[in-house]
């Protein structure tokens, strides 16, 4: 049936070509007949009208034509009379002949491609509505994951069996679509989040050899992931992103219904009840209604759950800061106005009141958005305001995604796609879409500050004196005078030095008008900021200095000047530290941070940074790594500032800051962890003992030194060891298909290389942590990871007395409880090995005395607090060899990795008088904290001798101890 004489869903519209698409679509149709001449015969005049309109529109149309014209062309020689099609018909008509995977592959691509053309071509030449569109992309979505799971279904029971409970009951693998697909709403180049689920444990029945359900299950979603996600010579069908699913990248692929349960019940956040709004299975099953009231008391409250709103607000701000920091200009999805404030809006109502109001518990937004004005929560007005600017936006990201079948919310910044986009909507001029965008996405914010708006606070406007100064052209003795006139007590040469440097400085710089603009507001504004500080000089030298890094970033210059609160945390920081100083001047992103004053001040508790640092890393796409790598940086660096303002302001003392400063080390490592298994994963499967979970990971990470004795400064590197257990002879399971296994040992090998790598690698953001691993087996010549086995051998048979000094304080920070059980086993036995006093004395003392010689750098009026005498080292080999001269008489002793619980031990079983431990741990407190001022003014370890007094009472205690 032709598209001349069919009723169609859509109208074919000769779209408005503008010179340039009119040059476009005759460079396109030559270059395509010169490789396919027959198809003007094959199509009517009016298909062929709607082919080369196709062609010009969309780079997407053009490729896939050239690349399968069999499937493009006939799409144009048949017209579409449904609404929405029967795309599982379609589809199992395509996979009834379907014998491997290969050919599995291979089908599910070329149909997604011509079914996606054909949306495309509906959407943007026969202008199809919204919903259609959006009906249709969901529609495609669900069935094509059906299709491929039903077949991978029957493939995988051929192989292993059919899946059973205890009383034999058949199991199914259950897929839950997330976000814009479990809403129906998907747009045209998304990804699909997904979650994979199964009704009960059990094991497969029919087969040679059973396997338990979790490995069925597991190798199922695998392929099902691989079907859809790997890229073939016929491209993919679509990206999958699995990261929503229970504990991340970390978790189980798969997870039966009381595990999920029990998960979201125990350990559900926030934003994963916000991700759950719209999660929904796909297809049918008799499963589908316990699924749904199982999850639904953890998405909707029954009270009225105003909490979610602060959530929220989080979630939007840091959004805000991802827009500021990924410089995105234009974006209809994340900027101010765009689809996602749309989105909040409706979801925190459904959040907070969707327990008690039945209708609201809805997937669609746009089924949502009337519902909310019969309840009252918004006025029809406002809903209209908020459905019109969601479909303008939802149409325009469809049109910008289909020109070349990218994932992008970001208006085209070329003419061509300029004048594409103008061209399918009508509209007649570039300014003219600009201002209608504008129009909606103005209005769409207006609402959100309405109903969930961030208060923004204004500032007064600076003295005219300081604007006059700034832009004045005087002389350097004008300037100082007039500087000395206001009378502030200030150097006011040095000051007007500092200023004049700077200007000339931003003077031979490349910053834009708009730039320039913010800038002379923002200068006199600083200005007036300092009136009545006395280090004024000192002050404006060190925020200039932040100020020179980031005077060609606009929107950070805007960033401090429209919030007056972000300057004045600036101001404080800076003059309390130079260190924080050269910090933010080295990672400008850490502005963002200055945003929120108690935010600031008030660091997350010790157990959250893991959770802080979860949630930023899943809106980083699966596949791209390098922006995982840069968040991973930017997280530790957005913490310690956090923590180094918490100490500034008396929050924090020293301990807790060390506190602080290790658990989000142990935070970020975790992360680490769980991205390099993922990556090693794609490759080799995993070891056949962590297939099911119980085993997590069979990894272990030993700290030494400060990171475990909880002592971490905010430069400090990571001294670590890595461990593993994996059964004798074991291998990984290989890829989906069953190939690359390898032994485990080498699979924890290229684990260990990955972590280095995430870890070492040098990018915009610097390293991470600079990771020493030299205390692990035979040091730098031996090998990255051991089993822990062999770890223990080594301690036994080998280490040195220095080694086991180091194990004095060291703990396991990662790994699962046996693990975790059987490194304290190993430590204890070693730590309490019997040992002739005197030649422990001795070794002790030689490895002090070569070591102060090498690294102690004191002189006559100068004490290096760390390897000076009666300095922190001294306290802690006095701590170790205490340890290991009584763990065997007093084994409670090894229960502490910290000098100070050390040093209470050593107390209560009179090993140390009182007097004793009073003077190393209060030393070791005054040491840590002057190390800690040091680094917090740049100035190194080396201080004043006058500004220390104990060391004489240290080297007695040593001298007592160790020599007499």
């Amino acid at each position: 049936m032709s598209i001349g004489n069919a009723a169609y869903v859509g109208i074919l519209v000769t779209l408005p070509f503008s010179p340039l698409l009119k040059q476009q679509q005759t460079t396109s149709w030559q270059h395509f007949i010169e490789q396919h001449s027959q198809v003007s015969a094959e199509l009517s005049q009016e298909q062929l009208s709607a082919f080369k309109q196709a062609i010009t529109i969309s780079d997407y149309i053009f490729s896939s034509a050239l690349q399968a014209p069999e499937l493009v062309i006939e799409i144009f020689k048949t017209a579409n009379e449904d609404v929405l099609p029967d795309y599982k018909q379609l589809l199992l008509a395509q996979l009834a002949d379907c014998v491997d995977e290969a050919q599995l592959h291979r089908i599910l691509r070329r149909f997604r491609l011509q079914q996606m053309v054909r949306i495309a071509l509906d959407d943007m030449v026969f202008n199809i509505s919204l919903d259609t569109s959006l009906a249709r992309l969901s529609s495609l979505a669900d069935e094509l994951i059906l299709a491929s799971l039903q077949w991978l279904t029957d493939f995988c029971r051929q192989k292993w069996g059919i899946p059973t409970n205890e009383k034999g009951e058949q199991q199914i693998l259950l897929v839950y679509g997330m976000g814009k697909l479990g809403g129906k709403e998907l747009n045209f180049s998304s990804d699909i989040d997904l979650i994979f689920t199964y009704p009960e444990c059990g094991a497969t029945q029919g087969c040679r050899r059973s396997i338990d359900n979790q490995q069925f299950f597991t190798r199922l979603a695998q392929k099902l992931i691989a079907s859809l996600h790997q890229i073939t010579c016929d491209g993919f069908v679509y990206r999958v992103d699995m990261r929503l699913r229970p504990f991340g990248d970390s978790g189980p692929l798969v997870l039966t219904f009381n595990a999920m349960e029990d998960y979201y019940q125990e350990q559900g956040r926030d934003w994963e009840r916000y991700a759950m709004l719209k999660a929904r299975v796909i297809g049918q099953s008799k499963y589908h209604q316990e699924l749904s009231s199982m999850l639904r008391p953890f998405v909707y409250r029954r009270y009225i759950d105003f909490s979610v709103i602060d959530s929220l607000r989080r979630m939007k701000m840091m959004i805000a800061q991802e827009v500021r920091r990924k410089q995105l200009v234009n974006n209809i999805k994340l900027g101010a106005g765009g689809i996602r404030e749309v989105e909040f809006i409706v979801q925190v109502f459904q959040l907070i009141r969707g327990g008690r109001v039945k209708e609201l518990q809805q997937r669609s937004l746009l089924t949502v958005l009337p519902k909310l004005v019969l309840s009252g929560e918004i006025t029809d007005t406002s809903k209209q305001v908020l459905e019109n600017a969601y479909r303008f936006l939802r149409r325009v990201e469809n049109i910008i995604q289909a020109i070349a079948d990218k994932q992008t919310q970001t208006l085209p910044d070329n003419e061509l796609d300029q004048q594409r986009l103008l061209a399918v909507l009508a509209i007649d001029s570039w300014p003219e879409f600009l201002s209608l965008l504008a129009k909606h996405m103005e209005a769409v914010h207006q609402e959100f500050d309405l109903l969930i708006g961030l208060d923004s606070p204004n500032h007064q406007a600076p003295d005219e004196h300081w604007v006059t100064l700034w832009h004045s052209r005087w002389s350097d003795e004008e300037s100082i005078a007039w500087l000395d006139q206001e009378a502030l007590g200030w150097q006011s040469e040095k000051v007007w030095q500092t200023l004049s440097a700077f200007r000339e400085d931003i003077g031979k710089r490349s910053l834009g008008n708009r730039g320039r603009q913010v800038l002379d507001k923002l200068i006199p504004l600083l200005l007036c900021r300092l009136q009545k500080n006395v280090d004024a000089g000192q002050v404006l030298a060190r925020v200039l200095q932040v100020f020179s890094k980031i005077v060609t970033r606009t929107a950070y210059l805007e960033l401090l000047f429209e919030n007056d609160g972000a300057l004045k945390q600036l101001i404080h920081l800076c003059q309390a530290s130079s260190w924080v100083a050269d910090y933010i001047a080295k990672y400008p992103i850490l502005l963002d941070e200055l945003i929120d004053p108690e935010l600031l001040h008030n660091p997350p508790q010790l157990c959250t940074y893991a959770v802080e640092l979860r949630e930023r890393m899943l809106r980083i796409p699966e596949e791209d790594l390098e922006a995982q790598m840069e968040s991973l940086r930017q997280f530790k660096q957005s913490q310690q500032l956090r923590i180094a303002a918490a100490e500034i302001a008396d929050v924090l003392p020293v301990g807790k800051v060390s506190e602080h400063l290790t658990a989000l080390a142990e935070a970020i490592l975790s992360e680490v962890i769980n991205l390099a298994w993922q990556h090693v994963n794609e490759r080799f499967g995993v070891p056949n003992s962590c297939l099911g979970g119980a085993k997590e990971k069979g990894f272990g990470v030993i700290a030494y030194g400060k990171t475990g004795g909880v002592e971490l400064g905010y430069s400090s590197d990571l001294d670590l060891v890595f461990v593993h257990h994996s059964e004798p002879d074991e291998v990984t399971s290989g890829r989906a298909d069953g190939s690359k296994s390898v032994p485990a040992s080498q699979f924890y090998m290229k684990l260990a290389q990955r972590i280095m790598h995430l870890f070492n690698t040098r990018m915009n953001s610097g390293i991470l942590y600079e990771l020493d691993m030299r205390l692990r087996p035979s040091g730098n010549s031996g090998v990255l990871v051991v089993h822990l086995a062999t770890f223990a051998q080594y301690q036994d048979e080998d280490a040195w007395t220095w080694e086991h000094q180091a194990l004095v304080r060291a703990r396991m920070i990662f790994g699962n409880d046996k693990l975790q059980q059987q490194f304290i086993a190993i430590r204890q036995a070693v730590l309490s090995k019997p040992r002739e006093l005197t030649e422990l004395k001795s070794e002790i003392i030689s490895m002090r005395e070569k070591m102060r010689s090498h690294l102690d750098n004191s002189t006559e009026l100068q004490f290096d607090i760390k390897q000076g005498k009666g300095g922190l080292v001294d306290i802690e080999f006095i701590a170790q060899f205490l340890v290991l001269a009584h763990a065997k008489q007093y084994p409670e002793l090894m229960l502490a990795c910290d000098n100070l619980g050390i040093f209470k031990l050593l107390l209560k079983f009179a090993l140390l008088k009182k007097v004793e431990q009073k003077l190393l741990g209060d030393m070791y407190q005054k040491l840590r904290a002057l190390g800690h001022q040091a680094t917090m003014e740049s100035a190194g370890h080396l201080i004043n001798r006058q500004n220390v007094t104990g060391q004489a009472a240290i080297s007695d205690i040593w001298q007592n101890r160790l020599v007499d």
